[in-house]
């Protein structure tokens, strides 16, 4: 049994005295015991040695003691085990040098074996769990099918993902065939991790709001909803589109355990768009933590009793920016661990 089990209670709606608190992103580029590593290892070197990863994942927990870990690792290597190329290029992010543009492209894509291809991310999950030593929960992730489209079609990082948004309005059958490739592959790696003892998974959709609401519920939803049916039974689901908050009431009728909430989106309108009756997280602007220690709580505490302690997780609105100072990251987290109903 896990000891603290209040991330896990959360996201079933039981009663808790505080609000569980992790970050997006909590295992990385913000902490110096991170680029200690970061400074031997490139980064696919490092989500593929699962003591390097596994090691990455505690880190955060270690100086701060959140609720939750979350395995380090990225959504790329999904499209990496599926035939498609990815780098990862210094001062530009992720790089697809033969993006999938036609049905020839998408020809050579596979659907993989997954503990032959992605089997260090398993190794990674066990070594993690005995780190953890049932202290708290481990958290495994995937990236929504249409986020992993936008790179593999792309070709890297883009302000408005056009060319791939160009595939689906000029190719339909391609780019509906590429997201089917890539959810069966999700669904299957996920099963994995769950297999291999994550306790919780979560489906980042990082560039869902870049869909119209139309859009949206034809390239990514859809597709959203076949991983979560898949898993739901099995653990707990929580999916988190950025941007996405026209597609909330959708969302919270999808079987989810809980949905992440962008700080584009109120508290207040949040609750009212999924009803009321879902675990919701988020959703503290991540440039937020810029600000002084002492505002931060302050912000903190009016954000929980905006969304209410219960049915609720304590997280950013996407992941952690790479230049907060330690203190307010910490400021964070003790926020909501000495959080009283005020």
């Amino acid at each position: 049994m896990i000891k603290n089990d209040l991330f896990l209670r959360a996201l079933k709606g039981e009663t808790v005295d505080r609000p569980p608190v992790w970050m997006m992103r909590q295992a990385g580029r913000y902490l110096p015991e991170f680029q200690e590593i970061k400074a031997k290892y490139d980064f696919f070197t490092r989500c593929q040695t699962p003591e390097l990863a596994s090691e990455i994942t505690v880190q955060p927990i270690r100086r701060y003691g959140m609720d939750a870990a979350i395995l380090f690792s990225d959504i790329l290597v999904v499209p990496q085990a599926m035939n498609i190329e990815v780098e990862m290029k210094p001062g530009i992010g992720p790089w697809l040098p033969n993006p999938i543009r036609s049905q020839k492209d998408l020809d050579r894509v596979i659907i993989p074996d997954i503990n032959e291809s992605l089997g260090y991310v398993m190794e990674a999950i066990k070594i993690t769990k005995e780190k953890l030593n049932n202290e708290i929960p481990l958290i495994g992730f995937a990236g929504s099918p249409w986020t992993i489209l936008c790179y593999c079609v792309q070709g890297q990082g883009s302000k408005n993902f056009d060319i791939a948004k160009e595939l689906c309005f000029t190719q339909p059958e391609v780019a509906h065939s590429l997201l089917q490739k890539i959810t069966d592959t999700t669904i299957a790696y996920l099963k994995e991790k769950v297999k291999a003892g994550v306790n919780a998974v979560q489906v980042f959709d990082s560039w869902g709001g870049m869909l119209s609401p139309i859009d949206y519920q034809e390239f990514s939803w859809p597709y959203i909803q076949q991983i979560i049916d898949a898993l739901k039974a099995e653990i707990p689901v929580i999916a988190f589109g950025k941007g996405c908050w026209f597609a909330l009431d959708v969302m919270a009728k999808s079987g989810a355990s809980a949905l992440g909430i962008d700080w584009t989106c109120s508290p207040r309108n949040a609750r009212y768009l999924t009803g009321g009756n879902i675990t919701l997280q988020g959703n503290f602007d991540p440039a937020r933590l810029f600000s002084p220690p002492a505002d931060i709580k302050k912000m903190v505490n009016q954000m929980i009793n905006e969304f209410g302690k219960d049915r609720y997780i304590v997280n950013l609105g996407h992941g952690i920016l790479p230049n907060i100072p330690l203190e307010n990251a910490k400021a964070f987290v003790d926020a909501v661990k000495e959080y009283k109903l005020s």
